[in-house]
């Protein structure tokens, strides 16, 4: 949520939310930099677009999400290569 004035701005997070789903998500980023490489790979690449830490890990957090979204829509099982692979070919 973004409120702005003549002289400010800041970026909150909304009220209405699950505080413990966001928490886990949230967890679930920051072990994704550990043990997935295409994790690492596009928080190392939202880093160096200068975002901050937890604006990265926010963005690996609803990455991941979508994710899970597209493994449970379409029945199949997690692979670190295809899940991540959109991500590789742009930057190659």
């Amino acid at each position: 949520m973004t409120k702005a004035s003549g002289h400010s701005r800041v970026v909150l997070a909304r009220f209405a939310r699950n505080r413990r789903l966001a928490d886990a998500c949230d967890q679930w980023a920051f072990c994704a930099l550990n043990s997935s490489p295409g994790a690492r790979h596009y928080y190392d690449e939202l880093r160096g677009r200068g975002k901050t830490h937890r604006q990265a890990l926010r963005q690996v957090a609803n990455r991941l999400v979508g994710i899970l979204h597209i493994c449970l829509d379409r029945t199949v099982l997690y692979d670190e290569h295809a899940a991540w692979q959109h991500g590789s070919e742009l930057a190659a």
